[in-house]
């Protein structure tokens, strides 16, 4: 499985920073090529189900996961949410934490071990390191973006 992490510290509060990672739509507007879907009710939970559809038109897969962790932040606690991937090609988990930095600022962390079925494990530097790009380029779009 390829492994990554990413870090970044954002000028904005803890609740908002939250808010701008855990709104599931926006993240198809910061992925080149992905739509994404809530397949459960709001609010988001333990066993909400995601759908990102990467690709264009019939060409593309989904990458369908849950949630299984949701602690929103408190003041007393940073947030965490764990998404399990369960997709016929894309599996593997992410996690996404946010906790308060200096100065009212919120520093975010995001963990992911992914995997596509097929694609051999000899490819997961490869892997890991484009996730890496793809994925820091959305989270940097999602803390800048306008709320």
């Amino acid at each position: 499985m390829a492994h990554f992490r990413l870090h970044r510290t954002a000028p904005l509060p803890l609740t908002e920073a939250w808010h701008r990672l855990t709104d599931w739509p926006r993240h198809g507007d910061v992925v080149p090529l992905t739509r994404v879907t809530v397949l459960t009710p709001s609010p988001t939970r333990e066993g909400t189900v995601i759908v990102a559809r990467t690709g264009l038109g019939p060409l593309g897969f989904d990458d369908r996961m849950e949630v299984t962790v949701w602690q929103p932040p408190t003041e007393d606690t940073p947030g965490l949410c764990r998404l399990e991937k369960r997709g016929r090609i894309v599996l593997g988990w992410a996690e996404l934490e946010a906790r308060p930095g200096p100065g009212g600022r919120t520093r975010v962390e995001w963990r992911e071990e992914l995997r596509l079925r097929f694609l051999p494990t000899l490819a997961d530097p490869v892997l890991a390191a484009a996730a890496r790009g793809v994925f820091g380029r959305a989270v940097n779009r999602l803390l800048r973006a306008g709320g």
